[in-house]
Order: structure tokens, then C-alpha cells, then sequence
């Protein structure tokens, strides 16, 4: 399942039944294999966390 506003860069590959979170950015060439939280920067053979996004929200 791929939630919302999430990039795939190019030549990126999501293997097996995994969960990409909402406000995600999966890497070029990256390769996921494991869930993915919301809120964060993956890349990486196998895709690691390498940044959290901080998500601003108007009062």
C-alpha cells in the first residue's frame, strides 16, 4: 500500500507486500523491502531512513 504524497525517484523498486507511509521520498535506485513510516527520506540498497521531514501544520 503506497499512501499519500509519496515521490518514487526513478529506477526505484518496492518488493513484497510492504507499507510506504504519506509524505514520503523514496530515492532513485532505491530498493524497499521493509515498511516505511510517514514523514521520511529513504534511499539506499536496502532503503534506509536518512531523514525525517518535519510536517508544518496551520493552526
Amino acid at each position: 500500500m503506497i499512501g499519500n504524497n509519496v515521490n518514487i525517484g526513478s529506477n526505484s523498486c518496492i518488493i513484497g507486500h510492504v507499507t510506504i507511509g504519506d509524505n514520503v521520498i523514496i530515492g532513485a535506485g532505491s530498493i524497499v523491502v521493509k515498511d516505511v513510516p510517514s514523514n521520511v527520506v529513504v534511499a539506499g540498497n536496502p532503503a534506509k531512513i536518512i531523514r525525517h521531514i518535519a510536517i508544518e501544520e496551520n493552526a
